[in-house]
């Protein structure tokens, strides 16, 4: 999970299709607000939820970078940059819940849960409340029966490092 307001690789995603990043996703490289995306792969990603957000990302940085051994504190390689390894760490929690209770007790809590989540109360305009992952998920489930829209120049940047190794061409 990213712990930035937003994935970095959407703001990368937005440079290649030419466009802007919300407000309050990034500052440049100067520490002014960005919309522009290359600013903001020069600046910094701001933090989800201000303070507490950004004490959230530096003991995510702990786990995955100080503890793994791996890069840290802004030092992971852009994954666009292949002159160098990434050198990217990873964090992985396993948790047995019928360590606590029983299996049934947890799923019937965390249905409770979900329920409670997507059955507030909406702000007015907003149809529909998800449970962290659930678009994605949704989103998983449409590409698998309609395909991934790419853009033009995503295409022409896959065909570029297709044409690196001898692989056949995507169609645009």
């Amino acid at each position: 999970m990213a712990p930035s307001v937003a994935a970095r690789g959407k703001i990368y995603k937005a440079k290649r299709r030419g466009e802007a990043i919300p407000e309050g996703w990034a500052l440049d490289g100067e520490g002014k607000p960005t919309t522009d995306p290359e600013a903001a792969l020069g600046g910094v990603m701001l933090p989800m939820g201000g303070p507490k957000g950004s004490a959230l990302a530096i003991m995510m940085d702990v786990f995955s970078g100080v503890l793994s051994g791996s890069a840290f504190a802004g030092h992971v390689t852009n994954p666009y940059d292949p002159s160098k390894p990434a050198d990217v760490g990873h964090f992985l929690v396993a948790i047995k819940p019928d360590l606590f209770m029983s299996l049934e007790d947890f799923k019937e809590r965390m249905d409770y849960l979900y329920q409670r989540v997507i059955g507030c109360e909406k702000m007015a305009g907003v149809e529909r409340i998800y449970f962290p992952g659930e678009i994605e998920q949704l989103t998983q489930e449409e590409r698998l029966k309609s395909g991934i829209p790419y853009t033009n120049g995503e295409i022409e940047a896959l065909n570029n490092e297709a044409k690196k190794v001898g692989a056949d061409l995507l169609k645009c």
